[in-house]
């Protein structure tokens, strides 16, 4: 089934004005979801995007759609579980946007061991070794922007979801780490905290938890989704790289180190 807003609809509004031209911009998890949106908004503000994924078909769906934009948009293939490569990849980067993510709805006593180890490589080992590799080019130049995707599960904990919590909980604290490694060297590292987004993650997880909690799917989005969210709609993926935009302009130069929240009033609890 498709996912579909509870009530509020999105949004409409001109996008941040914002010249990156001649800077190179590395995306992953770009083949589809927020980082579909954001390497075609870092494209659209005239960036050079390497668009990193392991589904050969979305890269190719999302050159095309890149076809006319101001910046380029290079495809790159690559399995984050090879963490050498993804190191190599980075080098040379700008802005540095780590996003791709898995997820595995479980009980923690029934949660596969070897899932927890991959979501953990892909979603918090690999983003250290993508800064890594990135670190050396921005200080070098003075300037750079690290924008973790992290999630509402990097500051607030849901059952049943004991890999992607811990990672997006380690991944804030190897943000702000690398924003204060980053400071004198002109670097800035942030979170996007999104709630529940639109993507095909999103529409995967209704049917693991209607399992989990043993509801109907049509109950999943309204009842355990959207819960805890005061505005009771999903965030769209654009919105989500909206925010990744502002993070690398000038007006944004003082923000480093914290997060930003996108979750519809979630953890004003």
């Amino acid at each position: 089934m498709g996912v579909q807003a509870v009530a509020l609809p999105a949004p409409r509004a001109a996008g941040l004005a914002l010249d990156l031209t001649g800077r190179t911009a590395l995306v992953t998890g770009a083949a589809g979801g927020i980082g579909r949106a954001c390497a075609l908004r870092l494209a659209a503000a005239g960036a050079r995007v390497r668009a990193v994924d392991r589904a050969a078909e979305g890269l190719e769906a999302l050159a095309g759609e890149a076809s006319g934009l101001p910046g380029e948009l290079e495809p790159r293939l690559l399995d984050l579980t090879d963490l050498d490569a993804a190191e190599t990849a980075a080098a040379g980067a700008d802005i540095l946007v780590n996003n791709a993510g898995l997820q595995l709805v479980r009980p923690i006593e029934e949660f596969p061991p070897d899932v927890f180890h991959t979501v953990l490589t892909v979603m918090l080992e690999a983003p250290f070794r993508l800064i890594r590799g990135a670190l050396p080019h921005m200080y070098g130049q003075g300037w750079g922007r690290i924008v973790n995707i992290s999630s509402v599960h990097g500051l607030r904990a849901s059952a049943f979801k004991s890999a992607y919590v811990a990672a997006k909980h380690g991944l804030e604290g190897l943000s702000k780490t690398a924003a204060l490694e980053g400071a004198p060297h002109g670097v800035t590292s942030n979170c996007v905290n999104p709630g529940y987004v639109r993507t095909p993650l999103v529409e995967r997880q209704i049917a693991d938890q209607a399992a989990a909690h043993g509801i109907p799917p049509e109950r999943v989005l309204a009842d355990v989704l959207l819960k805890d969210s005061a505005l009771k709609r999903l965030i769209e993926p654009d919105e989500v790289a909206e925010a990744v935009l502002y993070l690398c302009a000038p007006q944004a130069s003082f923000i480093t180190g914290t997060s930003l929240t996108l979750d519809g009033g979630w953890t004003a609890h």
